[in-house]
Protein backbone atom coordinates (compact mmCIF):
# COMPACT_ATOMS: atom_id res chain seq x y z
CA UNK A 1 0.00 0.00 0.00
CA UNK A 2 1.75 3.33 -0.55
CA UNK A 3 1.49 5.95 1.72
CA UNK A 4 1.08 8.68 -0.86
CA UNK A 5 -2.33 10.76 -0.50
CA UNK A 6 -3.07 8.92 2.57
CA UNK A 7 -2.82 10.49 6.55
CA UNK A 8 0.63 10.05 8.20
CA UNK A 9 1.00 7.06 10.62
CA UNK A 10 2.67 6.66 13.59
CA UNK A 11 3.82 3.85 16.60
CA UNK A 12 2.57 5.82 19.44
CA UNK A 13 3.09 2.49 21.81
CA UNK A 14 4.60 -0.90 21.68
CA UNK A 15 4.81 -3.61 24.62
CA UNK A 16 6.15 -7.06 24.96
CA UNK A 17 6.53 -9.63 27.21
CA UNK A 18 9.56 -11.64 27.72
CA UNK A 19 9.38 -14.59 25.58
CA UNK A 20 9.54 -18.04 26.89
CA UNK A 21 9.99 -21.66 26.13
CA UNK A 22 6.81 -23.55 25.55
CA UNK A 23 4.82 -24.53 29.15
CA UNK A 24 7.34 -21.49 30.72
CA UNK A 25 4.94 -18.63 30.19
CA UNK A 26 1.20 -17.36 31.39
CA UNK A 27 -1.61 -18.88 28.97
CA UNK A 28 -2.25 -17.38 25.66
CA UNK A 29 -4.87 -14.06 27.41
CA UNK A 30 -2.95 -13.14 29.72
CA UNK A 31 0.09 -13.18 27.54
CA UNK A 32 -2.14 -10.88 25.19
CA UNK A 33 -3.52 -8.81 27.46
CA UNK A 34 -0.41 -8.07 29.36
CA UNK A 35 1.37 -6.51 25.80
CA UNK A 36 -1.67 -4.94 24.76
CA UNK A 37 -1.68 -2.93 28.72
CA UNK A 38 1.88 -2.63 28.26
CA UNK A 39 1.29 -0.83 24.43
CA UNK A 40 -1.41 1.24 25.55
CA UNK A 41 0.67 2.67 28.58
CA UNK A 42 3.18 3.20 26.44
CA UNK A 43 1.43 5.27 24.20
CA UNK A 44 0.18 7.14 27.09
CA UNK A 45 -3.88 6.26 26.46
CA UNK A 46 -6.49 4.05 27.43
CA UNK A 47 -8.45 1.54 26.08
CA UNK A 48 -11.15 3.16 25.97
CA UNK A 49 -9.53 5.85 22.97
CA UNK A 50 -9.24 2.23 20.91
CA UNK A 51 -11.44 1.98 17.98
CA UNK A 52 -10.48 -0.98 15.91
CA UNK A 53 -7.83 -4.10 17.24
CA UNK A 54 -6.33 -6.52 14.95
CA UNK A 55 -5.25 -9.99 16.55
CA UNK A 56 -2.36 -12.13 15.12
CA UNK A 57 -2.24 -15.49 16.14
CA UNK A 58 -1.39 -18.90 14.49
CA UNK A 59 -2.24 -21.70 16.57
CA UNK A 60 -5.50 -21.36 18.40
CA UNK A 61 -9.89 -21.46 17.99
CA UNK A 62 -11.24 -19.02 16.63
CA UNK A 63 -11.68 -15.03 18.83
CA UNK A 64 -8.96 -16.02 20.74
CA UNK A 65 -8.23 -12.04 20.08
CA UNK A 66 -11.24 -11.28 21.91
CA UNK A 67 -10.59 -13.53 24.79
CA UNK A 68 -7.28 -11.61 24.75
CA UNK A 69 -8.80 -8.44 24.66
CA UNK A 70 -11.37 -8.73 26.80
CA UNK A 71 -9.11 -9.29 29.43
CA UNK A 72 -7.96 -5.47 29.09
CA UNK A 73 -11.56 -4.53 28.84
CA UNK A 74 -15.19 -4.60 26.81
CA UNK A 75 -15.69 -1.41 24.67
CA UNK A 76 -17.39 -3.47 21.75
CA UNK A 77 -14.98 -2.32 19.42
CA UNK A 78 -14.43 -3.95 16.06
CA UNK A 79 -11.48 -6.89 16.77
CA UNK A 80 -10.00 -8.68 14.00
CA UNK A 81 -8.50 -12.34 14.52
CA UNK A 82 -5.59 -12.30 12.10
CA UNK A 83 -3.35 -15.60 10.87
CA UNK A 84 -0.59 -15.36 7.64
CA UNK A 85 1.35 -17.94 9.26
CA UNK A 86 4.69 -16.96 10.73
CA UNK A 87 4.44 -12.88 9.17
CA UNK A 88 0.89 -12.82 11.03
CA UNK A 89 2.14 -10.00 13.56
CA UNK A 90 3.15 -7.93 10.95
CA UNK A 91 -0.12 -8.28 8.89
CA UNK A 92 -1.73 -7.06 11.69
CA UNK A 93 0.28 -4.45 11.81
CA UNK A 94 -0.28 -3.89 8.25
CA UNK A 95 -4.09 -4.17 8.53
CA UNK A 96 -3.72 -1.21 11.36
CA UNK A 97 -1.78 0.84 9.08
CA UNK A 98 -4.18 0.88 6.34
CA UNK A 99 -7.15 1.81 8.57
CA UNK A 100 -5.61 4.70 9.68
CA UNK A 101 -4.02 5.49 6.87
CA UNK A 102 -7.21 5.55 5.12
CA UNK A 103 -8.94 7.40 7.29
CA UNK A 104 -11.27 5.15 8.93
CA UNK A 105 -9.94 4.72 12.02
CA UNK A 106 -7.53 7.11 14.36
CA UNK A 107 -6.31 4.99 17.07
CA UNK A 108 -6.23 1.55 16.26
CA UNK A 109 -4.39 -1.64 18.61
CA UNK A 110 -2.42 -4.44 16.68
CA UNK A 111 -1.52 -7.40 18.91
CA UNK A 112 -0.03 -11.23 18.52
CA UNK A 113 0.49 -14.29 20.70
CA UNK A 114 1.69 -17.28 20.39
CA UNK A 115 0.94 -20.45 22.73
CA UNK A 116 3.36 -23.26 21.04
CA UNK A 117 4.14 -26.93 21.92
CA UNK A 118 7.33 -28.00 21.83
CA UNK A 119 9.16 -29.60 19.34
CA UNK A 120 9.19 -28.53 15.20
CA UNK A 121 5.52 -26.75 13.55
CA UNK A 122 3.32 -29.69 12.58
CA UNK A 123 0.22 -29.52 10.63
CA UNK A 124 -2.63 -29.75 13.20
CA UNK A 125 -5.35 -30.30 10.23
CA UNK A 126 -4.69 -33.44 8.80
CA UNK A 127 -7.68 -34.46 7.32
CA UNK A 128 -7.60 -31.68 4.34
CA UNK A 129 -4.72 -30.48 1.85
CA UNK A 130 -2.32 -28.36 3.49
CA UNK A 131 -2.24 -24.55 1.97
CA UNK A 132 1.57 -25.13 2.06
CA UNK A 133 1.32 -28.14 -0.59
CA UNK A 134 3.16 -26.55 -3.44
CA UNK A 135 6.55 -25.67 -1.75
CA UNK A 136 6.46 -29.43 0.32
CA UNK A 137 6.21 -30.84 -3.07
CA UNK A 138 9.10 -28.96 -3.99
CA UNK A 139 10.86 -29.36 -0.60
CA UNK A 140 10.32 -33.56 -0.84
CA UNK A 141 11.39 -33.95 -4.38
CA UNK A 142 14.97 -32.17 -3.62
CA UNK A 143 18.07 -34.09 -2.87
CA UNK A 144 17.43 -35.63 0.69
CA UNK A 145 14.06 -34.18 0.79
CA UNK A 146 12.62 -37.30 1.89
CA UNK A 147 15.11 -37.78 4.98
CA UNK A 148 12.95 -37.69 8.24
CA UNK A 149 13.58 -33.91 9.28
CA UNK A 150 11.07 -31.55 10.04
CA UNK A 151 9.39 -30.02 6.48
CA UNK A 152 10.31 -26.36 7.32
CA UNK A 153 13.87 -27.53 8.15
CA UNK A 154 13.76 -28.98 4.65
CA UNK A 155 12.35 -26.42 3.09
CA UNK A 156 15.14 -23.49 4.86
CA UNK A 157 18.25 -26.11 4.65
CA UNK A 158 17.15 -26.44 0.79
CA UNK A 159 17.03 -22.69 0.31
CA UNK A 160 20.62 -22.49 1.98
CA UNK A 161 21.90 -25.73 0.00
CA UNK A 162 20.50 -23.52 -3.68
CA UNK A 163 22.81 -20.68 -2.21
CA UNK A 164 25.88 -22.67 -1.38
CA UNK A 165 25.84 -24.47 -5.05
CA UNK A 166 25.20 -21.01 -6.65
CA UNK A 167 27.91 -18.88 -5.00
CA UNK A 168 30.20 -21.80 -3.66
CA UNK A 169 30.34 -20.40 0.14
CA UNK A 170 30.88 -23.01 3.45
CA UNK A 171 28.43 -24.07 5.55
CA UNK A 172 30.29 -22.63 8.45
CA UNK A 173 29.08 -18.70 6.96
CA UNK A 174 25.38 -19.88 8.33
CA UNK A 175 26.71 -20.76 11.54
CA UNK A 176 28.53 -17.07 12.05
CA UNK A 177 24.97 -15.58 11.35
CA UNK A 178 24.06 -17.68 14.52
CA UNK A 179 27.18 -16.46 16.60
CA UNK A 180 26.02 -13.09 15.80
CA UNK A 181 22.31 -13.45 16.81
CA UNK A 182 23.01 -14.91 19.96
CA UNK A 183 25.60 -12.24 20.51
CA UNK A 184 23.03 -9.63 20.15
CA UNK A 185 20.64 -11.57 22.48
CA UNK A 186 23.33 -11.21 25.13
CA UNK A 187 22.24 -7.49 25.71
CA UNK A 188 18.29 -8.37 25.06
CA UNK A 189 16.34 -9.48 28.45
CA UNK A 190 13.44 -10.27 26.72
CA UNK A 191 14.99 -12.86 24.35
CA UNK A 192 14.61 -17.01 25.51
CA UNK A 193 18.53 -17.83 24.63
CA UNK A 194 20.75 -14.90 26.17
CA UNK A 195 24.22 -17.13 26.66
CA UNK A 196 27.14 -16.53 24.00
CA UNK A 197 27.98 -19.02 21.61
CA UNK A 198 30.70 -19.30 19.58
CA UNK A 199 31.50 -21.24 15.85
CA UNK A 200 32.42 -24.84 17.35
CA UNK A 201 29.96 -25.00 19.21
CA UNK A 202 26.79 -24.39 16.57
CA UNK A 203 28.35 -26.29 13.84
CA UNK A 204 28.88 -29.22 16.51
CA UNK A 205 25.42 -29.17 17.75
CA UNK A 206 22.99 -31.45 16.13
CA UNK A 207 22.64 -31.63 12.35
CA UNK A 208 19.17 -31.28 11.59
CA UNK A 209 19.18 -31.28 7.77
CA UNK A 210 21.46 -30.22 4.74
CA UNK A 211 23.78 -27.29 6.12
CA UNK A 212 21.19 -26.42 8.99
CA UNK A 213 22.16 -27.50 12.86
CA UNK A 214 19.96 -27.25 16.00
CA UNK A 215 21.68 -24.08 16.60
CA UNK A 216 20.76 -22.51 13.02
CA UNK A 217 17.36 -23.00 14.02
CA UNK A 218 14.79 -20.86 15.84
CA UNK A 219 13.58 -22.43 19.03
CA UNK A 220 9.46 -22.88 19.53
CA UNK A 221 8.22 -19.58 21.95
CA UNK A 222 5.27 -18.59 23.60
CA UNK A 223 5.04 -14.69 23.71
CA UNK A 224 3.39 -11.71 22.92
CA UNK A 225 3.53 -8.00 21.60
CA UNK A 226 1.19 -5.53 20.56
CA UNK A 227 1.65 -1.49 19.21
CA UNK A 228 -0.70 1.49 19.08
CA UNK A 229 -1.21 2.81 15.56
CA UNK A 230 -2.36 6.23 15.16
CA UNK A 231 -2.90 8.94 12.73
CA UNK A 232 -0.38 12.26 13.23
CA UNK A 233 -3.29 14.46 13.59
CA UNK A 234 -4.63 12.27 15.96
CA UNK A 235 -1.62 12.10 18.39
CA UNK A 236 -1.18 15.41 18.39
CA UNK A 237 -4.51 16.44 19.30
CA UNK A 238 -3.94 14.23 22.34
CA UNK A 239 -0.07 15.90 23.30
CA UNK A 240 1.58 12.36 22.67
CA UNK A 241 4.33 11.75 21.11
CA UNK A 242 3.88 11.17 17.07
CA UNK A 243 8.10 11.46 16.64
CA UNK A 244 7.86 7.55 14.87
CA UNK A 245 6.24 7.14 11.53
CA UNK A 246 5.48 4.11 10.38
CA UNK A 247 6.42 5.75 6.42
CA UNK A 248 6.01 3.30 3.99
CA UNK A 249 4.95 -0.53 4.10
CA UNK A 250 4.50 -3.62 1.53
CA UNK A 251 2.57 -6.81 1.99
CA UNK A 252 3.52 -9.53 -1.15
CA UNK A 253 2.03 -12.84 -1.62
CA UNK A 254 4.02 -15.51 -3.86
CA UNK A 255 4.46 -14.22 -7.58
CA UNK A 256 4.38 -15.55 -10.66
CA UNK A 257 7.22 -18.87 -11.50
CA UNK A 258 7.43 -19.12 -7.78
CA UNK A 259 7.09 -22.70 -8.03
CA UNK A 260 7.88 -23.43 -11.41
CA UNK A 261 12.06 -23.92 -11.72
CA UNK A 262 12.25 -25.89 -7.94
CA UNK A 263 14.55 -23.05 -6.64
CA UNK A 264 14.23 -23.89 -3.11
CA UNK A 265 15.34 -19.80 -2.52
CA UNK A 266 11.80 -18.22 -4.58
CA UNK A 267 9.84 -21.51 -2.08
CA UNK A 268 10.90 -19.96 1.10
CA UNK A 269 9.91 -16.71 0.06
CA UNK A 270 13.00 -14.50 -1.49
CA UNK A 271 11.36 -13.15 -4.25
CA UNK A 272 8.43 -12.48 -2.25
CA UNK A 273 10.56 -10.00 -0.13
CA UNK A 274 12.82 -8.77 -3.09
CA UNK A 275 9.46 -7.04 -4.24
CA UNK A 276 8.17 -6.38 -0.98
CA UNK A 277 11.38 -4.09 -0.45
CA UNK A 278 11.90 -2.56 -3.73
CA UNK A 279 7.59 -1.43 -3.43
CA UNK A 280 8.51 0.04 0.01
CA UNK A 281 12.17 1.36 -1.16
CA UNK A 282 10.40 2.83 -4.19
CA UNK A 283 7.21 4.34 -2.59
CA UNK A 284 9.82 6.17 -0.12
CA UNK A 285 12.48 7.29 -2.12
CA UNK A 286 14.44 5.42 0.67
CA UNK A 287 18.39 3.61 -0.47
CA UNK A 288 18.83 0.36 1.69
CA UNK A 289 22.00 1.18 2.28
CA UNK A 290 20.97 4.39 4.03
CA UNK A 291 18.93 1.66 6.74
CA UNK A 292 21.34 1.35 9.99
CA UNK A 293 19.14 -1.28 11.54
CA UNK A 294 17.31 -3.90 10.39
CA UNK A 295 15.17 -6.67 12.30
CA UNK A 296 14.48 -9.44 9.34
CA UNK A 297 13.22 -13.01 9.61
CA UNK A 298 16.07 -15.57 10.82
CA UNK A 299 13.90 -18.63 11.51
CA UNK A 300 16.63 -19.91 10.46
CA UNK A 301 20.33 -18.64 9.45
CA UNK A 302 19.90 -19.79 6.21
CA UNK A 303 16.72 -17.41 5.77
CA UNK A 304 19.17 -14.68 7.69
CA UNK A 305 21.89 -14.40 4.93
CA UNK A 306 19.61 -14.92 1.79
CA UNK A 307 17.34 -12.20 2.99
CA UNK A 308 20.50 -9.98 3.15
CA UNK A 309 20.50 -9.82 -0.68
CA UNK A 310 16.92 -9.68 -0.76
CA UNK A 311 16.22 -6.70 0.77
CA UNK A 312 19.09 -5.10 -1.19
CA UNK A 313 21.51 -4.74 1.96
CA UNK A 314 24.60 -5.68 -0.10
CA UNK A 315 24.31 -6.76 -3.89
CA UNK A 316 23.46 -10.62 -4.29
CA UNK A 317 26.05 -13.25 -4.79
CA UNK A 318 27.65 -11.13 -2.07
CA UNK A 319 26.49 -12.07 1.61
CA UNK A 320 29.26 -14.54 2.64
CA UNK A 321 31.40 -11.53 2.38
CA UNK A 322 28.68 -9.32 4.31
CA UNK A 323 28.94 -11.81 7.01
CA UNK A 324 32.76 -12.36 7.32
CA UNK A 325 33.72 -8.39 7.28
CA UNK A 326 30.94 -7.71 9.85
CA UNK A 327 29.14 -5.61 8.48
CA UNK A 328 25.72 -7.28 9.79
CA UNK A 329 26.48 -6.18 13.23
CA UNK A 330 27.49 -3.23 15.23
CA UNK A 331 30.55 -1.66 13.97
CA UNK A 332 29.70 -2.64 10.33
CA UNK A 333 27.36 -1.44 7.55
CA UNK A 334 24.00 -2.06 9.39
CA UNK A 335 23.07 -3.36 12.67
CA UNK A 336 20.86 -6.83 11.68
CA UNK A 337 18.48 -8.15 14.63
CA UNK A 338 19.79 -5.88 17.84
CA UNK A 339 17.23 -7.87 19.40
CA UNK A 340 18.83 -11.09 19.02
CA UNK A 341 16.10 -11.83 16.44
CA UNK A 342 14.43 -15.61 15.76
CA UNK A 343 17.17 -17.28 16.27
CA UNK A 344 17.72 -16.23 19.71
CA UNK A 345 15.04 -13.75 20.92
CA UNK A 346 12.47 -16.97 20.16
CA UNK A 347 10.14 -17.07 17.67
CA UNK A 348 5.87 -16.76 19.01
CA UNK A 349 4.75 -16.59 15.39
CA UNK A 350 1.69 -14.70 16.04
CA UNK A 351 3.98 -11.80 18.00
CA UNK A 352 6.93 -12.09 16.33
CA UNK A 353 6.12 -9.16 13.71
CA UNK A 354 4.88 -6.99 16.27
CA UNK A 355 8.08 -7.94 18.61
CA UNK A 356 10.22 -6.74 15.56
CA UNK A 357 8.21 -3.45 15.64
CA UNK A 358 8.85 -3.32 19.44
CA UNK A 359 12.54 -3.65 18.65
CA UNK A 360 12.62 -0.97 16.12
CA UNK A 361 10.65 1.86 17.70
CA UNK A 362 12.98 1.09 20.69
CA UNK A 363 16.24 1.38 18.84
CA UNK A 364 14.43 4.90 17.07
CA UNK A 365 13.71 6.31 20.34
CA UNK A 366 17.03 5.59 21.67
CA UNK A 367 15.42 3.09 24.19
CA UNK A 368 17.22 0.32 23.53
CA UNK A 369 19.79 0.16 26.01
CA UNK A 370 22.97 -1.88 25.34
CA UNK A 371 21.39 -3.08 22.56
CA UNK A 372 21.23 0.86 20.83
CA UNK A 373 22.43 1.69 17.51
CA UNK A 374 23.66 5.22 17.70
CA UNK A 375 21.64 7.66 15.67
CA UNK A 376 19.41 5.75 13.69
CA UNK A 377 16.27 7.83 12.43
CA UNK A 378 15.45 4.99 9.65
CA UNK A 379 14.89 1.25 10.23
CA UNK A 380 13.54 -1.28 8.20
CA UNK A 381 11.23 -5.21 9.58
CA UNK A 382 11.10 -7.79 7.66
CA UNK A 383 8.87 -10.80 8.41
CA UNK A 384 7.98 -13.94 6.28
CA UNK A 385 5.56 -16.98 6.48
CA UNK A 386 5.28 -19.67 4.21
CA UNK A 387 1.92 -19.75 1.95
CA UNK A 388 2.78 -17.46 1.61
CA UNK A 389 3.47 -13.74 2.89
CA UNK A 390 6.00 -11.18 3.51
CA UNK A 391 5.85 -7.77 5.19
CA UNK A 392 8.09 -5.12 4.66
CA UNK A 393 8.16 -2.24 7.00
CA UNK A 394 9.80 1.13 6.84
CA UNK A 395 10.47 3.58 10.10
CA UNK A 396 11.61 7.07 10.47
CA UNK A 397 11.81 9.16 13.51
CA UNK A 398 11.38 12.93 12.62
CA UNK A 399 12.30 15.30 15.10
Amino acid sequence: MSTRDTRTVTITGVGMVPFAKPGASENYDVMGATAARQALADAGISYTDVQQAYVGYVYGDSTCGQAALYGVGLSGIPIVNVNNNCSTGSTALWLARQAVASGTADCVLALGFEQMRPGALVNVWDDRPSPTTRGEMITTAQPGGDLPAPVAAKTFGGAGVAYMEKYGILPETFGRVSVKARSHATRNPLAVFRDPIDLDKVMGSKQIWGPLTLLMCCPPTNGAAAAVVMSEEFARSKGLDASIRLRSQALVTDVAGTFDDNDMMKVVGYEMTREAARQVYEDSGVDPLDIPVVELHDCFATNELITYEGLGLTPEGTAEKFVLAGDNTYGGRVVTNPSGGLLSKGHPLGATGLAQCAELVWQLRGQAGDRQVEGATLALQHNIGLGGAAVVSLYEKIS
